[in-house]
């Protein structure tokens, strides 16, 4: 065992370098002390994989458990902060934001459950810190296992180490850096390794049962639930006369708590559940009658990914999940950077999808309606935000590729590049290619990424290129009006400029 105390970013800067491969030196545990509150981590050996998964004694598929009304009051007792002015001590009463620019977007009265404000910025942190809070002494001190490759981690660690519970999180070898560093700083053991989440889960699951601790599923233990559907008791008492309540769908144990309290007080309120199309996870189980396996793809609603829905959670959703709707990627990147531009709020992919839902033209049947969403996390690293960025603004025509062909002489391509910035038009990015255009050897074809204020202005921008430079020579690959174009280049049109 490598017993070298080390500096923790120092560490993951090192681990997040190695190569797949190398697995037993990318396994990261801590120790639940003072030292590792400071940042500080010990790195050891892989542990064994479990040959097969134990069961999740709270999670049975042959006895789902029912989520009451009643179970979720206590949870919103048990979870308030006695002082709301102090980070310590409980869950945040988070706000209900009436956005009227998304309002007028959408024709509907939009409001927005800002769940990402919490301390660990997630929604998770209802649910985890009411199932801690109703562990026994003696449970809380043989500590609390658990798999996540994010929020869940986060909301266990921070409220266990307020709570002066141990907390264990198995992590994939593909959570992202920031979050295994925060969950260190919380005070968390933190393993890292599985190929994937349902790996990490087995070795969650083998370590509580080999030490005696307790293993809390982030989507299906019945007190999870219960905490997240304390989310449904607060917009009924923010907001009047709610009509519909938007709600992203991963695991499935956000929706149902909700659902089983917002049906209990008000059965009218319409319960809309969303998913990546990527992820139907929750849609497929809805049709089959019972949880299935779903093939999930790559999506920017990651932490939605989950392929088969809790036991618990569908048992307490069906019957009160009124619709489910899929979204596309790019409303997902679109939702994402309305809500930074209007609302000036950062979410992540997932905490996107409500009002991906509600702008994507999929609830036209609500128009004039009150509806509320929850912005559900706002954990997004670096490089999806960036993504989601781009993507949005490529949807929006503010993001626009294109290429003209020019002569090769000296001067020509600063001429182009002043007419183009004449027009208004910012350039983020160019090429040349010479060897595989086909016009003269004197020419070279200019490939342009460039920004425009939105669909009138690369129009504009559009037309004069053609008008300047010839229909042949001049080619868009992002404008849907050249579809019927008689250009023997085709004029192309990509929903993302990613695309190729």
């Amino acid at each position: 065992m490598v017993r070298h105390l080390l500096n923790a970013s120092t560490l993951l800067r090192s681990i997040s370098r190695l190569p797949p491969h190398h697995a037993t030196t990318r396994t990261l545990l801590t120790k639940n002390t003072d030292s590792v509150s400071k940042g500080h981590l010990y790195a050891q050996a892989m542990y064994p994989e479990p040959t097969e998964a134990r069961l999740d004694v709270h999670c049975d598929p042959s006895n789902p458990r029912t989520l009451s009304f009643d179970r979720v009051k206590e949870a919103a007792i048990a979870i308030k902060k006695a002082d709301p002015h102090k980070f310590e001590g409980g869950v945040m009463h988070t706000e209900l934001r009436h956005s009227f620019l998304i309002s007028n977007r959408a024709e509907k009265d939009v409001h927005l459950k800002m769940e990402l404000n919490q301390i660990t910025g997630s929604f998770k942190e209802r649910g985890g810190r009411f199932a801690l809070h109703n562990l026994t002494d003696e449970q809380k001190k043989a500590g609390v296992f658990a798999a996540s490759a994010g929020n869940h981690a986060l909301a266990l660690c921070w409220h266990g180490k307020q709570m002066g519970v141990p907390i264990t999180v198995c992590m994939p070898r593909h959570a992202p850096i920031m979050k295994i560093d925060k969950c260190v700083q919380f005070g968390a053991n933190v393993i890292v390794q599985g190929k994937d989440l349902l790996a990490a889960r087995k070795l969650a699951l083998e370590l509580s049962h080999q030490r005696g601790g307790s293993y809390i599923n982030g989507y299906d233990h019945v007190d999870v639930l219960a905490g997240a559907g304390t989310i449904g008791i607060e917009i009924l008492e923010q907001l009047d006369n709610v009509d519909a309540i938007v709600v992203p769908v991963g695991g499935g144990g956000l929706i149902a708590g909700i659902a089983v309290a917002v049906k209990a007080l008000k059965p009218s309120v319409e319960i809309i559940g969303v998913e990546s199309t990527l992820t139907a996870s929750m849609k497929n189980a809805l049709e089959q009658g019972a949880p299935v396996p779903t093939k999930i793809s790559p999506t920017l609603a990651d932490g939605l990914a989950v392929s088969v829905v809790g036991v618990n959670s569908f048992h307490n959703a069906k019957g009160k999940i009124d619709r489910m709707i899929t979204v596309e990627e790019a409303d997902i990147a679109v939702a994402v950077l309305r809500l930074i531009e209007l609302e000036k709020v950062v979410p992540e992919g997932s905490g996107a999808c409500g009002v991906a839902a509600i702008l994507s033209g999929q609830l036209d049947d609500l128009k004039g309606r009150r509806v509320a969403t929850i912005v559900s996390g706002g954990n997004i690293d670096s490089t999806a935000l960036n993504r989601c960025i781009e993507r949005g603004m490529a949807h929006d025509h503010r993001l626009i590729r294109f290429s003209v062909v020019v002569s090769d002489r000296c001067g020509a391509i600063n001429e182009l590049s002043q007419f183009i910035a004449d027009l208004g038009v910012s350039i983020k990015d160019m090429d040349t290619d010479r060897p595989y255009q086909r016009h003269d050897i004197f020419s070279v074809r200019v490939n342009i990424i460039a920004e425009t204020r939105g669909f009138e202005h690369a129009e504009k921008l559009n037309k004069a290129l053609l008008k300047r430079y010839g229909q042949v020579d001049a080619v868009f690959k992002h404008m849907p009006y050249m579809a019927n174009t008689t250009n023997r280049l085709a004029i192309l049109f990509n929903r993302s400029f990613c695309e190729s």
